[in-house]
């Protein structure tokens, strides 16, 4: 008996994307934000208490604090992107087995594909993005940085005057103490101790400020008392003074070095050099890892059905420092020509790929998993 279905019956397309990938990629997104920015957060605040101690000690700039703040934000988001992705595929997959969520799309007729399709789908784009600011914004903002530091290093000798406290400039040549400063940047009960080889000079006055002059920045001071001599001998030259001025030696202008982090990646291409092929290796791997982890972590998320949603967490954090590391130590192969540069590009990479078949193995058995590569080949 066979049945007249209407013209045109299951010929309907598939949707492009289903309610379980935008569910499964909106849980995904929403943890990404939370752990990637506690992430970022804390990393940026422990490199941030060093740059505020070379803020304290007049190396870093006022006006230069939040600039690097936000390099460094940018430099850390880069970096971390496949850890937090990695962790956040753990928790999502680890909560849908948890609340047998998994099970209901294995019941439905869902397999490792639909779950691998609503993730991938998130993930391709979020593998794009980190390909760009690995290459291309991570090295911009480290290269900006350097420069905003090495500027601030230049002029350090004119900076950090606070009211309260002693500071030095001209590698101790010159000594400030202010006991006042107002709104305009004038200073009020001024010490000065400049030394100019074997002679030191005492200097007190009751007002200064800074100015810049043709020929450099100076310290103006008014009303004041001046005591220069050598020290150990007893002949001293005292004098007053109506208006009186220090020069704030400034080092010379020296050109900016900038580092392998910070070269840009066209540049890095077009070199042989295998410093160079390393730090672009470096780059290569953020992207790979966001892929390559994602892909890990969806057996990897797998647990009984009393584990808790981090039951698999701790095997992840092993998974992901010996990824890191072993990334790492391939860089510094390549760069003593310890491994060739091929080695280095793919050797790990293709580690975690081995890796995440044994655990899709483990999860799906041996004889899905070849059935699933022969199909692959087969197409």
């Amino acid at each position: 008996m066979e049945a007249n279905w209407a013209k045109g019956h299951k010929m309907g397309r598939r949707k492009l994307i289903t309610v379980l990938d935008k569910l499964i990629a909106m849980d995904l997104l929403k943890t990404l934000m939370a752990v990637w920015s506690v992430i970022v957060v804390i990393i940026v605040s422990r490199q941030f208490i060093r740059i505020l101690d070379k803020a304290i000690q007049g190396q870093v700039s006022n006006e230069t604090l939040l600039t690097v703040l936000g390099l460094k934000t940018i430099i850390a988001s880069a970096t971390f992107l496949p850890a937090a992705l990695f962790m956040a595929v753990l928790m999502v997959m680890g909560r849908m087995y948890r609340d047998q969520e998994m099970s209901a799309v294995a019941s439905a007729g869902g397999g490792a594909g639909t779950v691998y399709r609503a993730i991938f789908l998130m993930i391709f784009p979020l593998s794009v993005s980190a390909a760009g600011l690995s290459f291309y914004i991570s090295p911009w903002a480290e290269a900006k940085m350097e420069l905003l530091m090495h500027e601030d290093k230049e002029s350090s000798d004119v900076r950090g005057v606070a009211a309260g406290k002693f500071s030095e400039y001209s590698q101790g040549d010159l000594v400030f103490y202010v006991e006042k400063i107002d709104d305009d940047k004038k200073m009020y009960q001024v010490f000065v101790q400049h030394r100019q080889g074997n002679r030191l000079a005492i200097i007190n006055a009751e007002v200064g400020t800074m100015k810049d002059l043709p020929d450099g920045r100076y310290v103006v001071l008014e009303n004041g008392e001046r005591i220069q001599g050598q020290p150990g001998a007893l002949d001293y030259v005292v004098e007053q003074f109506s208006e009186y001025a220090v020069r704030m030696e400034t080092k010379e202008a020296t050109a900016v070095k900038l580092g392998k982090e910070s070269a840009a990646s066209d540049q890095l291409i077009s070199s042989g050099e295998v410093t160079d092929i390393a730090e672009l290796q470096r780059r290569f791997s953020v992207p790979m890892g966001v892929m390559l982890l994602s892909f890990i972590a969806v057996p990897l998320a797998q647990m009984s059905p009393r584990g808790g949603v981090y039951g698999n967490m701790l095997a992840g954090f092993l998974i992901y420092f010996s990824y890191g590391n072993l990334i790492r130590v391939s860089q510094s192969w390549v760069m003593n020509q310890t491994i060739p540069a091929w080695l280095g590009a793919f050797g790990v990479n293709t580690l975690l790929l081995v890796i995440g078949g044994i655990l899709l193995a483990r999860l799906y058995g041996w004889r899905w998993l070849f059935m699933q590569v022969k199909a692959m080949v087969h197409k």
